[in-house]
């Protein structure tokens, strides 16, 4: 694992950021005045992975990403057992320049269910609508899509709006998602994610960091597949988690794609998730 956080840490100067021509002039537009359709840069979306796109909505322009429906059940050596349905989870993104997106994470519906590993049945159920997330994403590097390597920050804050299937106190975090292009169909994408939530059983707070690695492999322009490694470490527990991500990509005109996919967990810690997903860009 620390291998891993020592190559995420240097991959910035593996590639050499080229300054080339930007695709539009970022001077002329803005989420007031929409760059023209056939001025767009190709759909970089979030999804479906755990490591996000380096690039932003462009300016004038909204883009939606919603798990249509997200399974989630803890690992079988958690102290509880629980599993989390996810229906409509939407990201709506709206892009204020060439460089900059503004988000908002409206979970629609979740489904929380948890139980000790003793018991048979559920023990204790909530459903309903979900903490709400306010997202800014800014590209420093490779807005353009032009050169070999992108870089991004993301800011948030979740706000504790889904009573008892929330969080149930406002949560921060940041996220520095990186792109390279390693060859013409292949782009190895990483990031640095960093957390600061609360564990609503323990009424306690923790830190999260999370570091990932993706590999994006283009099978011509219709089919693409995702392979990514996860670790994450909490303060809580103190330990690593680690799991592999596998998710096809169907990219079936250029402002929509869908994807399906699962999380295999790597220890009987981490969670096990599958889900299916769209993205649509207007």
């Amino acid at each position: 694992m620390k291998q891993l956080l020592y190559f995420l840490l240097l991959l910035p100067g593996l590639a050499w950021a080229q300054s080339k021509p930007s695709p539009y002039d970022s001077a002329h537009f803005s989420w007031r005045k929409p760059v023209p359709r056939d001025k767009l840069r190709d759909l970089q979306p979030d999804r479906p992975g755990v490591t996000e796109s380096p690039f932003t909505v462009d300016a004038g322009h909204f883009q939606l990403e919603m798990d249509a429906l997200r399974l989630i059940n803890s690992g079988s050596d958690q102290d509880l057992r629980t599993r989390d349905i996810h229906v409509a989870y939407s990201m709506l993104k709206l892009g204020l320049s060439r460089k900059t997106d503004l988000q908002l994470e409206v979970p629609l519906y979740s489904n929380a269910k948890q139980r000790s590993p003793s018991a048979e049945d559920w023990e204790e159920r909530h459903a309903g609508f979900g903490d709400l997330a306010l997202r800014v994403k800014h590209n420093f590097i490779g807005d353009d899509q032009q050169g070999h390597f992108a870089m991004a920050v993301i800011g948030y804050a979740r706000l504790p709006t889904g009573g008892a299937v929330g969080s149930g106190a406002v949560e921060y975090g940041l996220v520095l998602p990186l792109d390279v292009e390693v060859a013409e169909n292949t782009n190895l994408e990483a990031q640095l994610e960093t957390d600061y939530r609360y564990d609503r059983n323990n009424e306690q707070r923790y830190w999260c960091w999370q570091p990932s690695v993706a590999i994006e492999q283009d099978f011509g322009k219709k089919l693409g597949i995702i392979v990514e490694g996860v670790g994450r470490w909490e303060s809580q527990d103190k330990q690593w988690q680690t799991s592999l991500n596998l998710a096809p990509i169907f990219k079936l005109t250029e402002n929509l794609q869908l994807d399906l996919g699962t999380h295999l967990a790597l220890d009987r810690q981490i969670d096990h998730e599958y889900f299916l997903g769209i993205t649509v860009r207007r």
